[in-house]
């Protein structure tokens, strides 16, 4: 399903008309207020529109919303050390605006779940079953941007009762606390799987919609940024199980990346962002809330940031050469290249001769002689993951708010390597937990993962963490998050693993991006730099912009502010590092 822009009334005031003789009270349907507004189901339904349109905004998904966490991952770098620079190196200041949209684009998106709610009661069995799927898919998104804030700023204002804003109190809230906040987004998840339909009713329910699947794996993502293993195991083994819908891997891994309704609400996807194809949009880029269109584009700038500059992309974000050499390390059982390699980092190699669409970058052959850099000064691998780069479709960037892939943003893949995951840490490396990881692997033709090589949970961990998971996630987002939650950035061994990870070279020899580098190098190499040196204790989630402190007197910062540390807020032991 493809989410057409409908304007709603603005909720200003009641218009009426009087004379002499007598008054007559007259509804105008282009000024309507909350009480005239929201009384049938059509109403609603153009609410959850709108709710699904504040999804596909520049601080949500459609750029920095999605960006932001790219870069905070440990497999991604800023390559043109600028836009993107202080986040990337996770010390961004409080006065950087760009931090706020995620923010507030979110907060948009909940004021219109919060209103759509109040109108469908308490009661959820009195609910027709067309009332129970738009009170579920409310749910779901509100629960979706309070995941986002949450993961983002640590301690958002949580504001649920649309009652609460008759007065600027019940706006200007205060913080939540961490666990008030996860608290929420899991009542949210959950509440919204019981109202759902899974994608097996088919219609507009495989084409883009929440599902009860949608919401029960993110229910277990919430679930597990607080090592609630055990709860999530239970919901992950339901999705393997069908309970929540037919899901299963796509046989060829690049159907997760291109346009087009082949390929797009696949049988892979528990949930995605609809974008509109290249050449079906309008003209118009809606780059923040005040510059609404009816004529919207509705596609993202995921793939301008992504870009080469040679190709007219912005040249924002690079992947690392720690995720190259990764790919690289380990061959199919027919002796190739793994084929995730090919759809998330656009390099030349030979073997991918009559492989796909071949070397190319945007249409255009690559040699091993012309190889393509992400940024012509400072170099950098081209990430082709949610680009045209290896479509054959488009033989440059399609730059601003047009690229009309969907954003893929929770694959069933992810569902099996989270469940052996949540199986290693309730029951050590079993059978099963391996079984599910090589479901994975065997769709990019690699070799099974044998139990009897794993004898502690802990070197289990590593490989779900270290290996599996950023070969097939790789460039994606939810990296950060995944930082967040294992407590890598307060174990020293594991922040000395993620800085060797974030080490790049800046050079503009396209011969040279694609080498090993170390961390240890970068006090004798000038062109070396890492992600994470700047790093200090309670920056691993971004501050709350100080315009917003300041215009809210019942808001405080975060420890990104403050500055403080957050090692006595982490909900387990961190796995040490362990050599595979």
């Amino acid at each position: 399903m493809k989410l057409h822009k409908i304007s709603l009334a603005v909720l200003v005031g009641l218009g009426t008309l009087t004379s002499c003789e007598s008054k007559l009270d007259v509804s105008n349907p282009n000024q309507q207020t909350t009480a005239t507004f929201g009384n049938d189901v059509e109403a609603l339904e153009e609410n959850v529109i709108a709710a699904y349109n504040h999804i596909r905004m520049e601080g949500t998904y459609a750029r920095v919303g999605y960006t932001l966490d790219v870069c905070r991952g440990d497999e991604v770098w800023n390559s043109s050390q600028v836009w993107y620079m202080p986040f990337d190196d996770l010390n961004a200041p409080f006065t950087d605006e760009i931090g706020q949209w995620s923010w507030r684009d979110w907060y948009y998106t909940i004021n219109v779940c919060n209103y759509t709610i109040s109108r469908c009661g308490e009661d959820n069995t009195a609910l027709s079953e067309t009332m129970k799927r738009i009170k579920g898919q409310m749910l779901f998104l509100r629960g979706l941007a309070y995941y986002n804030l949450t993961g983002y700023y640590q301690n958002p204002i949580l504001i649920t009762d649309y009652s609460t804003y008759s007065t600027l109190d019940g706006l200007y809230g205060s913080n939540s606390t961490y666990d008030d906040a996860w608290d929420q987004v899991e009542k949210d998840f959950a509440e919204a799987m019981t109202l759902l339909p899974s994608r097996d009713a088919g219609g507009q329910w495989e084409k883009g919609r929440a599902t009860c699947g949608a919401a029960a794996g993110y229910y277990a993502r919430a679930l597990m940024m607080r090592h609630k293993y055990s709860e999530a195991l239970t919901v992950l083994k339901d999705i393997i199980g069908g309970k929540y819908g037919t899901y299963k891997l796509m046989a060829n891994y690049g159907d997760n990346f291109r346009e087009g309704s082949a390929y797009e609400n696949n049988a892979e996807s528990l949930f995605e962002v609809q974008y509109l194809d290249y050449g079906s949009q309008g003209t118009d880029d809606e780059w923040t809330p005040v510059n609404t269109s009816p004529n919207a584009t509705q596609g993202h700038a995921i793939e301008s940031n992504y870009g080469p500059g040679d190709m007219g992309g912005w040249a924002d974000l690079s992947a690392s050469p720690w995720l190259y050499q990764l790919f690289k390390a380990e061959k199919t059982t027919s002796g190739t290249l793994d084929p995730r390699l090919y759809w998330t980092i656009g390099t030349y190699e030979p073997e991918w001769e009559g492989f796909e669409y071949g070397n190319v970058c945007y249409t255009v052959p690559m040699t091993a002689d012309a190889p393509v850099v992400t940024n012509n000064n400072y170099g950098g691998l081209p990430i082709a993951k949610n680009t045209n780069l290896r479509t054959g479709l488009y033989d440059k960037v399609v730059t601003g708010l047009h690229c009309g892939i969907n954003l893929r943003m929770m694959r069933y893949s992810d569902v099996l390597l989270r469940a052996a995951e949540c199986e290693n840490e309730v029951n050590g490396p079993t059978q099963q937990a391996i079984d599910w990881i090589n479901q994975v692997r065997n769709r990019a033709g690699l070799a099974d993962l044998k139990l009897a090589d794993f004898n502690s949970a802990d070197k289990l961990f590593e490989q779900i963490a270290n290996v599996e998971r950023p070969k097939e996630f790789g460039c994606e987002w939810g990296r950060g998050f995944d930082l967040i939650r294992w407590g890598f950035f307060y174990d020293n061994g594991r922040l000395q693993q993620i800085k060797e990870h974030g080490t790049f070279r800046r050079t503009n020899d396209k011969t040279r991006v694609k080498e090993p580098v170390s961390y240890s190098e970068i006090g004798t190499d000038s062109e070396l730099k890492c992600s994470y040196d700047s790093w200090i204790q309670g920056h691993e989630f971004f501050p709350i912009y100080q315009g917003t402190l300041n215009d809210n007197p019942n808001l405080v910062g975060n420890s990104a502010n403050k500055s403080e540390s957050n090692a006595d807020k982490l909900y387990g032991p961190v796995h040490p590092v362990v050599n595979l």
